[in-house]
């Protein structure tokens, strides 16, 4: 058995400049393309809410894992040249998107109702009515939720070693193929895992028992 010195050490956190890479950009890219979909969702348009409850089923009906070799494999069938990087962050993309627009449009669902006739009644037309009234009030609403999905996102970026992605878990891998030391090694690994996840799943529960509290 080897040891488990500096070198394996920064190859460990070479693979967490990656993991925090690919979640922070299928965070802001599903953020982006979620707010779309909750605002279609809550929309009156009849085929847009048909369409973008479809989307949502599909991929919170199937497993991550699934999606990725969709994207990764199906891009590829197009004739398409595709990196492993480009891909994931495409599937991480599309997987968030749907599970935040859900997320945002009960949100927004959530606001009064009385908030939106009283907009309606300065004559606020719809931009500023979300932008202005809805959304802010939705944002706060929704952030135990987001926050909570987030920490999900951040531990399903293990997956994306399927295709060849070198992140954490897959780094952690490689370590202890080296290294002989499996126990030590993922020790590691979940330990880092834990100080990015722990703070951030804490600060979703004291929001939401703040939230809680001025409820009441």
């Amino acid at each position: 058995m080897g040891p488990v010195g500096g070198n394996e050490l920064f190859f460990l956190l070479q693979g967490l400049k990656w993991t925090i890479l690919l979640a922070v950009i299928g965070f802001l890219g599903g953020g982006a393309f979620g707010v779309l979909i909750a605002l279609l969702r809550t929309a009156q348009n009849r085929v847009a809410r048909t369409v973008t409850t479809g989307y949502i089923a599909v991929f919170q009906g199937t497993p991550l894992l699934m999606q990725l070799f969709v994207v990764y494999y199906g891009v590829a069938l197009l004739g398409v040249d595709v990196n492993a990087w480009i891909a994931v962050a495409i599937a991480f993309t599309l997987h968030a998107s749907a599970f935040l627009g859900e997320i945002w449009r009960g949100a927004i669902e959530a606001v009064p109702r009385g908030q939106t006739e009283a907009a309606k009644a300065l004559g606020l037309h719809y931009v500023s009515r979300m932008k202005d009234v809805v959304l802010p009030q939705a944002l706060k609403i929704s952030m135990p939720a987001t926050i909570g999905f987030l920490v999900q996102l951040i531990k399903g970026t293990s997956l994306a070693a399927i295709v060849g992605f070198i992140e954490l878990t897959r780094a952690g891998q490689i370590v202890s193929n080296q290294t002989y030391r499996p126990l030590l090694v993922f020790g590691i690994v979940g330990l880092i895992y834990f100080i990015i996840c722990w703070p951030l799943s804490h600060l979703g529960s004291g929001i939401e028992k703040r939230m809680a509290k001025a409820a009441r």
